[in-house]
């Protein structure tokens, strides 16, 4: 049951979609108000509120929703399945005009989304795809790790040289985190063109498990000049194998993906190695929810997949895209509108 919880919570962090392609870009993308009516109250069922991602999603969800005096009430199903049914349920009961679904399961969810339907009641799925949905709220996992992998190789080519040796953390068995790191070798490429991915190793997700897969990778070829991380925690465990192995770190650059909390802005504040984050915005994510809601609670035609923007965050331009004071990040709401979005991603 442990096991079964652990990646749970890992699916949480990587936001998966795996099917079809997008017809149309996700409507309703501005920070001004949507033309249409506003709905009153709306439900948001998470399936796993204790993650970082969660947390910064739902106040990125709360902030547009009190924008635009919507009602928003959520609430965690802890990564029980019947538990969130019974939520969703609830809130049907309350009488809440939309519904946000994080399933905790893609087919435990369908019965949600099939008793929301006969009661009319509209439902954003977000996260994972479930069978019968209108809409589901995602990023592109291809598209961001390219985004990453293009700055990383800019940095590389001005800031080190030579022939870049890449270690890659994957997590091979999510399609996401596949995408991932061949979009980052695919953009990384596009700058320094004879890269080589040396050790491409799989931890799980998880930094302890990075630590001791890259400890023993960079025992057997510890000439590696670029890390990227399929998740912070995964950038995060290999570099902290490589500083365990007392390399050189004028010599590396690592590159995280998700940015889902303050861990990469505090090592990147620490002015060290780790100077790209292929970012995906958990609160702008949030913020397109409520977008979303709004959207199917007026009837209008809505894109299969909602695509939320990513991002290369840099040392550079971190301030173009956050305030930071201390341990706390606020979103830049019209740097983060701003972003261009994908009409359909590159791969899937």
């Amino acid at each position: 049951m442990k096991s079964n919880k652990i990646i749970m919570i890992i699916v949480a962090i990587f936001v998966v979609f795996l099917f079809a392609t997008v017809a149309f870009a996700g409507a309703a993308k501005k920070a001004e108000k949507p033309s249409g009516k506003i709905p009153k109250r709306v439900g948001w069922v998470v399936n796993y509120l204790m993650h970082e991602w969660y947390q910064n999603m739902t106040k990125g969800a709360l902030e547009r929703a009190s924008m635009l005096g919507i009602e928003l009430e959520i609430v965690d199903a802890n990564l029980d399945m019947s538990r969130e049914v019974a939520l969703a349920e609830d809130l049907m009961a309350k009488g809440v005009d939309v519904i946000i679904l994080t399933p905790v399961e893609q087919k435990g969810a369908v019965p949600i989304l099939k008793k929301a339907e006969a009661e009319g009641i509209p439902v954003v799925v977000q996260a994972s795809p479930v069978a019968g949905m209108k809409t589901l709220v995602t990023p592109c996992d291809y598209d961001g790790g390219f985004k990453g992998g293009v700055e990383t190789g800019k940095y590389f080519k001005e800031h080190i040289g030579g022939k870049a040796r890449v270690m890659a953390i994957d997590l091979p068995a999510l399609r996401p985190c596949i995408l991932r790191v061949d979009g980052f070798m695919d953009g990384l490429r596009t700058q320094v063109p004879d890269a080589e991915l040396v050790h491409r190793l799989d931890g799980q997700g998880l930094k302890d498990s990075t630590l001791q897969v890259a400890t023993d990778a960079l025992t057997a070829d510890p000439n590696i000049n670029v890390i990227f991380g399929c998740n912070d925690d995964s950038a995060l465990g290999a570099l902290q194998a490589y500083r365990g192995a007392g390399l050189e770190e004028s010599k590396l650059v690592v590159c995280g993906m998700g940015g889902e909390g303050m861990a990469f802005i505090y090592e990147m504040q620490k002015g060290g190695p780790y100077k790209v984050e292929a970012a995906m915005l958990p609160e702008k994510s949030g913020y397109e929810c409520i977008e979303a809601c709004v959207a199917l609670y007026n009837n209008e035609e809505v894109p299969e997949y909602w695509i939320t923007p990513t991002v290369a965050i840099t040392p550079e331009n971190l301030s173009t895209y956050y305030i930071v004071e201390g341990d706390v990040r606020k979103p830049i709401w019209d740097a983060q509108n701003a972003i261009p979005i994908e009409d359909e991603c590159g791969k899937y």
